[in-house]
């Protein structure tokens, strides 16, 4: 059993007690120090802080100390140097030395003097006990020493001096030794917002509530940018100070169990706090004043709550309901300029059924916690439970206070995490009837003898936290999806791009399924609007090279159909074949009817139209064999009911219309009607 020694740094310039020195026994620690020149030091069983006295001021003359170092068995020990600032030229006065070992039986390892010496790598020891040895004779200047130690399991030990812009990494992970309060160093900043690039990482880690000061741990860092203004507050017996922009900043990363637990927000009801007394007095003017337990909400407006005498044995009572995960806790005073009354010390009590209670102890630690309170009536001071605390009540019993106990608070914590034993896989099958079964659910308790674990501290500046296989996860599908992607859209591609060539191939021929059986037959199931709107096809057999008019075929300007099939019988309006184009019609040749008649050519027919007839063209029919006229028939008529019928030229021979015919095969036109038609030249009858 050895002792070490505590010291806690609070407020500066308050004009309040700032240092607090405690006794601090462990287990199987070091074995204390001894001696006349032993600065504020702080010796845990796995990491600590040595500092020769008046660091950092110039050290004392003809002053000596040693520490005995012990860490458990199996172990070894190694030291980092913070500062080593000792005035002599060959170590014979001053110095510092380490040994293997403890007691008559040591062995040296080094020793060191001279004034800014710059020790970067690691001592070790070769077992698990350690002497350090100061020395200070007669000099004028040097500032002692300052070091830190740990097991050697932790290799990325640092110095309670080292900054956050000391490493340029922008995620980096240091184990801080414990006793880092015993610097000098200031931070700037808090959480969650992030501390300012120039404060030290340990100090600034103890204030955010990530490691404690009596046993230190692993911090995990994350730099990003500066902000405009960094706010000062009053943490873990740390104050931390304003600053202003830099270029970057540093915040901790933690498992994110910081929330508050319902006092300010109205979670915890009324009859869900309870206190030893109530101060319930009159006014001057006559009014009550009653500071009830349910005033004691952080931020809520109105009177706080206050007992009816201010002495130790007062409380204030939180049932939570069911046992949480607490890892803090926030106080402030009344919170009114009228009564300044505020609680500067105090400590904490738990209990899980409300019948028996438990003073919080720190880790490795034989004496109740005395948590460091407010400074004053209005500003906010937040201590946090180095290892958390698993509870359901929770009582607050102050030892001191500003003129009259007042207060609020909020917890911070989260849910405690159940696991049932029925929903974990059986790995193993027991044999047996007279097996037991397993309880429903268990929950771990608080091991206040343990390591320290890391709080729950929620960080808002913090990037999220992902593992490797995260980051490959979210890489590697956005891949594979892309991948995909272009695989199926070049398919989809060559597939558009060979039916588009099939398709211009095709243009000027019959479609496939147009020479099908099946699509005949389907077509003549479809009606006659969607055989009038589909696409108009151009088609080049001969069988539509003998459709001539005069010399030419004319261009017409109309919509054509797609060739009639078997079984329909009739054209709609607009079912007409597309000749194919010729050359462009001169003035010689506009038209069948409407172009002037050469000097030379002499119609029977060729007269001007009547004004009081419409003009009319007689739809071109092909017959069920798909076999075409010889001739193109065309007529005029003088109103709409003289449209005539064209009969199958299979049939009618050499007739064109439907009018009487003579003996020699020419028509005779009727007396009312003219028609402007060109005739077919009579065949002389064959001998």
């Amino acid at each position: 059993m050895g002792r070490a020694v505590m010291v806690g740094r609070g407020p500066t310039g308050a004009g309040v007690l700032v240092l607090s020195v405690l006794i601090v026994l462990t287990a199987e620690g070091c074995r204390g120090q001894k001696g006349d020149g032993c600065g504020p030091s702080v010796l845990g069983p796995s990491s600590g802080t040595l500092s020769s006295l008046g660091y950092p001021r110039t050290s004392p003359n003809n002053a000596v100390c040693e520490w005995e170092i012990t860490v458990p068995r199996g172990k070894r020990i190694h030291f980092r140097f913070a500062l080593l600032d000792i005035q002599d030229s060959d170590c014979q006065v001053n110095y510092l030395r380490l040994y293997d070992g403890i007691g008559p039986e040591r062995s040296e390892i080094v020793k060191y003097c001279g004034l800014g010496q710059k020790v970067d790598e690691l001592v070790e020891s070769s077992g698990n006990q350690v002497t350090v040895q100061f020395m200070s004779g007669m000099h004028r200047t040097g500032r002692g020493f300052y070091l830190s130690y740990s097991t050697t399991e932790h290799s990325d030990l640092i110095t309670c001096l080292d900054k956050g812009s000391d490493f340029p990494e922008a995620e980096f992970s240091k184990y801080c030794p414990a006793g880092c309060l015993t610097s000098t160093e200031e931070i700037s900043g808090t959480v969650p917002n992030g501390y300012r690039e120039s404060s030290p990482l340990c100090v600034a880690a103890v204030h955010a509530g990530v490691v404690s000061n009596a046993v230190g741990g692993r911090i995990l860092v994350v730099s990003s940018k500066g902000i405009p203004h960094y706010e000062g507050t009053l943490a873990n017996n740390v104050t931390s100070t304003g600053g202003t922009l830099s270029d970057s900043l540093f915040t901790f990363r933690t498992n994110g169990c910081y929330g508050t637990l319902g006092l300010e927000s109205g979670g915890v009801a009324d009859t869900q706090l309870n206190a030893s007394s109530v101060w319930d007095w009159n006014t001057t003017s006559g009014q009550r004043s009653v500071w009830r337990p349910s005033g004691a909400r952080l931020k809520n407006a109105g009177l706080p709550w206050a007992p009816s005498h201010s002495d130790r044995q007062q409380w204030l009572q939180v049932d939570l309901k069911r046992e949480k995960r607490i890892t803090g806790i926030i106080t402030t005073g009344s919170g009114l300029r009228e009564y300044q009354y505020f609680v500067s010390a105090y400590r904490v009590q738990y209990s899980k059924d409300g019948k028996e209670w438990h003073f919080y102890r720190e880790t490795n630690s034989t004496q109740d916690k005395i948590f460091q309170g407010n400074i004053n009536y209005l500003h906010e001071v937040r201590n946090n439970f180095i290892p958390p605390i698993e509870t359901r009540f929770v009582r607050i019993n102050p030892t001191l206070w500003h003129q009259r106990i007042a207060l609020k608070l909020e917890l911070l914590g989260c849910q405690v995490i159940e696991v049932r034993l029925d929903t974990v896989p059986k790995l193993f099958t027991t044999s047996g009837s007279g097996s037991t079964p397993p309880p429903a659910k268990t929950k771990n308790p608080p091991h206040l003898s343990e390591t320290t674990q890391t709080p729950d501290i929620r960080n808002t500046t913090m990037p999220p936290h992902t593992g490797r296989d995260v980051v490959l996860t979210a890489v590697l599908v956005p891949v594979a999806v892309m991948v995909l992607t272009a695989l199926i859209l070049t398919v989809a591609c060559a597939c558009h791009w060979r039916n588009k060539k099939k398709s211009a191939e095709g243009t000027y021929d019959i479609p496939y399924w147009d020479r099908t059986v099946w699509w005949k037959s389907m077509k003549q199931l479809l009606p006659s609007k969607m055989v009038e709107t589909e696409d108009s096809v151009r088609y080049s057999t001969p069988e539509v090279g003998r459709l001539t008019g005069r010399s030419a075929v004319p261009r017409l300007h109309a919509e054509y159909a797609q060739p009639l099939v078997s079984g329909v019988t009739t054209l709609g309006a607009r079912s007409t074949f597309k000749p194919d184009e010729g050359p462009e019609p001169g003035y010689l040749d506009q038209g069948l009817y409407d172009a002037p008649i050469p000097p030379d050519v002499y119609h029977p027919y060729a007269e001007p139209l009547p004004t009081s007839g419409s003009e009319y063209a007689t739809p071109i029919v092909v017959d069920m064999g798909c076999h075409l006229p010889s001739a193109v028939p065309n007529f005029v008529g003088s109103g709409a009911t003289s449209l005539l019928t064209w009969t199958d030229s299979s049939q009618s021979g050499g007739s064109v219309y439907d009018t009487p015919k003579n003996a020699s095969g020419q028509t005779t036109p009727i007396p009312d009607l003219i028609y402007q038609v060109p005739q077919r030249k009579t065949q002389k009858p064959t001998e």
